[in-house]
């Protein structure tokens, strides 16, 4: 697998582009901004788009997916969890989504190319938090970072529930599994096992 890493946006949002290298299809993780500079890397790399994927509905995560929706026709897959807030947030922090998605379910597994992307809930940063587990790594969007975990005071957030998923969820996962997070450098789940002050 090939990860390409897109810091975008005002808050610098990481969109990655996970490319399965033998048939060149690849996903798209999290587009929060700047969807035509997508598009022309996308034209650039001259991979084929196959998913959308969500890791949460703030708006620095969603903000690019109606327009690469509409250029690459393809299915777009979020938490069920994150649709309420979509429709009722009035704070600006939820980016509103049409009717263009397809709902996950934990476990579910997403083939793009020869890779298989699975799904596991994480709710604290958001109700419908989700991380995508691929090969020897996972897609952790704003549940754990470098060195840090996810805020919890924004609607639907809940601190206990988010030391809870990244404990259940993410630190039994083999200890080189490399994290890609929403924001910031890559990590390991060892570093964070290991230096991360919020999992002591």
């Amino acid at each position: 697998m090939i990860v390409k890493t897109y810091p975008l946006g005002s808050l610098q949002t990481n969109c990655y582009l996970a490319i399965d290298e033998k048939t060149n299809k690849a996903a798209i993780i999290d587009p929060g901004a700047q969807a035509s500079y997508l598009i022309k890397e996308i034209e650039n790399l001259g991979i084929e788009i196959d998913v959308i994927l969500l890791t949460h509905c703030h708006f620095d995560h969603n903000g690019a997916v109606a327009e690469l929706k509409e250029k690459y026709n393809v299915d777009v897959y979020l938490n069920k969890a994150e649709e309420e807030f979509m429709e009722s947030d009035n704070t600006g922090i939820f980016g509103k989504l049409p009717k263009i998605y397809k709902y996950l379910e934990e476990g579910q597994e997403i083939k793009v190319g020869d890779l298989t992307f699975k799904v596991t809930f994480t709710p604290g940063h958001s109700k419908g938090g989700t991380c995508f587990i691929v090969a020897d790594s996972v897609f952790t969007g704003d549940t754990l970072f470098n060195g840090s975990i996810g805020r919890t005071d924004f609607l639907g957030g809940s601190y206990n529930e988010l030391i809870e998923s990244i404990e259940n969820k993410l630190m039994i996962l083999d200890k080189d599994t490399v994290v890609y997070p929403g924001h910031g450098p890559k990590s390991t789940i060892i570093y964070e096992r290991m230096r991360n002050p919020f999992l002591a």
